[in-house]
């Protein structure tokens, strides 16, 4: 199977670097985000508005449960892989990312909505198993380098996470990860052709095209002006 190598021109550029910053940017807002809410609401107890599933009272936490959270230490083990993953899906996959945040912040509360348990469900970590699918997967099955590098790094990163979509501990929505587990792994499939990099065309390659052009298998004699003389 041929890899494509990332183009050394693009990757060195400043467009790169700033869309990498703006990646970084992108993902440090929603978390700021997640933590201002419960700043915001601080004695309201925001987490009542969680999914409870097939109840029509638990429809609005489609929208607003992955913005809450249990307590600090939940809110802490997610922020950090929100900013890891989300960066990774704005930089490498900038066309696809558009189609799969919503795909993965929506899809699993709709999902837990109408299958999961009795109880209430909140917390980012759907958000998160979704993007580990989507990049683990899209890595894998995509001719470049950059990607299956960051594969890799989802793997070594997030690998154990793999346990959280059994039903193994009663107080984790195992519900939410399986199902934004999937959804990430089947917009991988489906955005499969997307953000895919132009081969990289090496100097001597162009240098072969451009001497293809100027030959000429006839040379005759030409005016100042490049226009060929009768022989």
């Amino acid at each position: 199977m041929e890899l494509h190598s990332p183009d050394p021109s693009y990757t060195g550029s400043d467009r790169a670097k700033a869309n990498f910053r703006l990646a970084v940017l992108t993902s440090l807002g929603f978390v700021a985000l997640i933590w201002l809410i419960p700043l915001l609401g601080w004695g309201l107890e925001l987490q009542r508005f969680g999914i409870n599933p097939r109840e029509w009272s638990g429809l609005p936490g489609i929208l607003v449960a992955p913005l809450l959270h249990a307590d600090f230490n939940h809110l802490l083990a997610n922020s950090l892989p929100l900013i890891v993953l989300g960066t990774a899906i704005f930089h490498l996959y900038p066309q696809s990312a558009f189609r799969v945040l919503p795909a993965v912040y929506f899809g699993p509360g709709i999902l837990v909505w109408l299958f999961a348990r009795s109880g209430n469900h909140i917390g980012a970590s759907g958000i998160i198993y979704g993007l580990v699918g989507f990049v683990f997967v899209a890595g894998m099955i995509r001719r470049d380098r950059r990607a299956m590098a960051g594969s890799l790094l989802v793997a070594f990163l997030y690998g154990a996470m793999a346990w959280g979509v059994l039903p193994i501990n009663p107080r984790v929505s195992w519900e939410a990860h399986l199902a934004a587990a999937l959804i990430g792994v089947a917009m991988a499939l489906a955005l499969r052709h997307r953000d895919n990099p132009p081969p990289v065309q090496y100097s001597w390659e162009r240098d072969v095209v451009e001497d293809a052009y100027d030959f000429d298998p006839d040379p005759g004699t030409y005016d100042q002006q490049g226009v060929r003389l009768r022989d």
